[in-house]
């Protein structure tokens, strides 16, 4: 038969236990980044066929290095390249009309600047240097 816990000891396996339960809770519970379209092209290849980049418009494909590139089209011809990881605290904007939104706290973006329009975000989104070539869209 094991002896019983004394007092300290069964304070410091409660506490274990409280910790553990408080870190699960926090591993669920926010929204976490938002994965690019797992449907999107991957950088092996073009990044998104210029048609499906409506024009004043913009997608989140997946880039060269596995990270989420904002694709905006500015014109006919024209696309802008952005991160995709909002600059407060990660997560994959969205890209929702004529803007680019952070689902984890609401920052708003500018999907031709990057430009950081509203929200927690202070700084606006890096750029990505693209090229356009046989109506695909690649990264520079």
């Amino acid at each position: 038969m094991s002896p019983a816990l004394n007092r300290r000891e069964a304070l410091a396996v409660s506490g274990m236990v409280v910790g553990v339960g408080a870190l699960a809770a926090c591993a669920r519970g926010g929204p976490g980044p938002a994965a690019p379209d797992p449907d999107a092209p991957t950088a092996s290849g073009a990044l998104v066929a210029l048609d499906a980049v409506p024009i004043g418009g913009a997608v989140v494909v997946t880039g060269s290095a596995g990270g989420p590139v904002v694709v905006s089209r500015t014109g006919q011809d024209d696309v802008v390249g952005l991160s995709g990881v909002c600059t407060h605290q990660g997560c994959t904007v969205a890209a929702e009309g004529e803007e680019l939104v952070c689902p984890c706290h609401q920052s708003v973006f500018d999907p031709a600047t990057g430009e950081n329009l509203e929200g927690p975000a202070t700084e606006p989104l890096a750029t990505i240097e693209l090229r356009l070539e046989d109506g695909q869209v690649y990264e520079a």
